[in-house]
C-alpha cells in the first residue's frame, strides 16, 4: 500500500507503482514507474524507475535538464555525448543537461535503474 502521509510525505513499495510502457518512439522494451512526482507534493524532483527488458534500448534523445541516475539491478551499456560506458548494479551516472543520450540493456536479465530529475519550471 502506498501511504501519503499529513506531512505531505509518500512511502511505498515500487511494485505498488504501474508499469507504464515507454513509447515505441523513445524505447524499446522499457517501461517506466513515477515513483515522486509533482502532482505527489515534490516542489523540485521526480523520482522514476525504469526497466528495460533484455534486448531493450531507449533511443538517443536529450532534454534540457540534468539527470541522475543510479543501477539497480542488471547490465547495460550508456552512450553520453561520444562516449559509452559499461554500468551495472551499483554504479551512479550523472547526465548534464542538453547532452545526447541513449541506453541499452546488455544482459539477458531486467536493467532496472531509478532516475531523478528536476521538474522544469517555466516563469
Amino acid at each position: 500500500m502506498v501511504i501519503k502521509g499529513s506531512s505531505g510525505e509518500k512511502i511505498g513499495h515500487y511494485s505498488e507503482i504501474p508499469a507504464e510502457p515507454v513509447g515505441e518512439d523513445m524505447a524499446t522494451n522499457t517501461t517506466i514507474r513515477w515513483l515522486i512526482h509533482k502532482e505527489d507534493g515534490a516542489p523540485l524532483f521526480a523520482m522514476r524507475m525504469f526497466e528495460v527488458r533484455p534486448g531493450g534500448h531507449i533511443k538517443a534523445h536529450k532534454h534540457p535538464w540534468e539527470h541522475e541516475i543510479f543501477i539497480l539491478e542488471g547490465k547495460g551499456r550508456i552512450r553520453i555525448g561520444e562516449k559509452s560506458y559499461d554500468v551495472s548494479e551499483g554504479y551512479f551516472v550523472y547526465i548534464p543537461p542538453n547532452v545526447e543520450h541513449e541506453y541499452w540493456n546488455t544482459s539477458n536479465s531486467v536493467l532496472r535503474f531509478l532516475c531523478i530529475i528536476p521538474h522544469r519550471h517555466t516563469t
